[in-house]
């Protein structure tokens, strides 16, 4: 069977989807949340196909999803005012509430979230494809950080429930909110990544707009109901659509914080809208060309099966993901048999295929883009090692091993975000570290080796050249209590469960000189309990 038959083989045929990942029917959701209230778009609609589509034949016709609502510029100004007389100038409900109130209104929350996972599983695997197992972690991996950032709060309230004395100053410190807070998290993790910034953000008492990817808004729908439930009113608003609602929010300079998800072209560019600049804070994960370095002295079976599942997880589609890969070339070949011969076993199939690793890619041109870095390269002398790569049927794209790469091709410098595995042959280690000196993005890099002094000279020039090396092992983001940011062109601001919070928040004090008269005015207010901030109370 030739791959593009195997190819047209892995799409169903009508009435082979199995009944309990099948939709029911196309949906039509207007809805968003606005000011508390879930309203219904009476204006402009756009067409959700999926990626996976069904075989008749040799015709393949997409899946159609349903409709999601383009909201336009009066909604998002709509939004801003709803998020703006929420957070009051700082006065608001929520801004003054207490941090015991607005963890309860967090934990009242997580359980009508979980009580949605099987039909935000189920949207997620037909809008953006992803498999089955890893939109059931997506989801539990949310619902974890939640609780865990519940808990960090927890800790770092306990930790400032006291008052300190320097040079005769006595002052209490502590994290106040910034304001509004725009949320625009990325198709690839539509869900993760959105919940990563937006329940930091509310618990320091800022209110929120959620801006939904454009591949991904059907998973927020069955959450409108939530959101309007578990919290007051104005504090979450959730919007569809474009630019054309985005803009509007930003040129508004009422929101305080950018919290985004995507690229970093299209991050300059919403920055750009702020009429006040340094008043906004920006908290961005952008773009990575994650390397992984395989040295002479690597476990090549360890180094091939890391390569193969940091590379190929999710067809590609991850930042961490890694993007193109250094191979010594005393151990090139063999590292080539052992990537094109574990290609040959991956599982190439439907989103809920049990143990499917590549799915169809849901971005549109994606195909196309992938075929021009594969020219570009070919024409430059690279080859495809392994058998079929390259080939796509619809949206299918089977992997592509790419080798020998060099500094010449456009694969060599761009991010692919897709399954193109990019091999460049080194001599000397000093050609992967300039690589990294010269690459606009500093994400995370992998490297595999097993001599320690070879790998004690690699990792002191890497650590300042990305934020996290892997040793023998793929780049990831978790465990999320760790630090997860990027230098260059690929982050700003750190996430992660503890250091999320402080991104929305600044540290801000009450002082006073230590006379007896302030004392008495500073212990007749906390022990009257008549302020949120001011209090020894560590309690929740």
């Amino acid at each position: 069977m030739s791959i593009v038959e195997r190819l047209l083989d892995a799409y169903p045929r009508e009435g082979d989807i199995p009944s309990e990942y099948a939709l029911a029917a196309p949906l039509e959701d207007r809805g968003y949340l606005l000011n508390g209230e879930i309203l219904r778009w009476p204006g402009e609609m756009t067409r959700i196909d999926s990626a996976v589509a069904v075989r008749s034949g040799d015709r393949l016709t997409p899946v159609h999803l349903g409709y999601g609502p383009v909201l336009d510029e009066a909604a998002g100004l709509a939004a801003v005012a709803a998020a703006d007389a929420a957070y009051g100038d700082g006065m608001g409900a929520w801004p003054t509430m207490s941090v015991a109130e607005r963890i309860r209104h967090v934990l009242e929350f997580i359980p009508r979230l979980e009580a949605c996972r099987d039909e935000v599983v189920r949207l997620m695997m037909w809008e953006i494809c992803k498999p089955l197992k890893e939109a059931r972690d997506e989801f539990d991996r949310t619902m974890e950080d939640i609780r865990d950032t519940v808990e960090a709060l927890g800790g770092l309230h306990r930790a400032s429930a006291h008052f300190v004395e320097e040079k005769g100053i006595f002052a209490q410190i502590r994290r106040a909110p910034l304001g509004p807070v725009l949320c625009m998290g990325p198709y690839n993790y539509p869900l993760n990544e959105t919940f990563a910034t937006l329940i930091p953000a509310l618990l320091m008492g800022n209110t929120a707009i959620v801006k939904t990817p454009r591949q991904g808004r059907l998973i927020f729908g069955p959450l409108l109901e939530a959101f309007r439930d578990c919290f007051p009113k104005g504090v979450v608003n959730v919007l569809h659509g474009d630019r054309r609602v985005v803009r509007p929010i930003l040129q508004s300079g009422r929101i305080s914080v950018l919290a985004f998800i995507g690229t970093s072209a299209v991050a300059a560019s919403l920055r750009a809208l702020h009429p006040h600049p340094n008043r906004l804070r920006c908290v961005l994960g952008l773009d990575a060309k994650n390397p992984a370095i395989v040295t002479e002295s690597a476990d090549m079976e360890l180094a091939a099966s890391e390569v193969l599942t940091g590379g190929l997880a999710f067809s590609g589609q991850r930042c961490t993901a890694l993007k193109i890969v250094f191979v010594h070339e005393s151990r090139l070949d063999e590292m080539l048999e052992r990537l094109s011969w574990g290609i040959g076993r991956l599982t190439v199939g439907m989103p809920w295929i049990q143990g499917v690793n590549i799915t169809p890619l849901p971005t549109h041109g994606k195909i196309e883009y992938l075929t021009e870095l594969l020219d570009d390269a070919r024409s430059r002398g690279a080859h495809v090692v392994n058998p079929d790569g390259g080939a796509s049927v619809g949206a299918l794209y089977h992997p592509a091993l790419l080798s020998p790469v060099s500094g010449d091709m456009r694969v060599f410098h761009e991010e692919q975000f897709g399954p193109i595995v990019p091999v460049v042959p080194y001599r000397d280690a000093r050609e992967p570290i300039e690589a990294l000196v010269r690459s606009k993005y500093g994400q995370q890099v992998s490297v595999f080796s097993s001599d320690p002094a070879a790998l004690a000279r690699l990792i002191d020039p890497l650590v300042n050249q990305v934020c996290r090396v892997n040793i023998n092992s793929k780049c990831q983001r978790g465990p999320d209590t760790f630090p997860f940011t990027g230098r260059k062109d690929s982050a700003e601001g750190t996430l992660s469960v503890s250091d999320a919070l402080r991104c929305f928040s600044i540290r801000t004090l009450v002082a006073a000189k230590g006379t007896e008269g302030n004392k008495a005015l500073l212990n007749d207010i906390v022990g009257g309990g008549r302020s949120t901030f001011l209090s020894t109370d560590g309690s929740l």
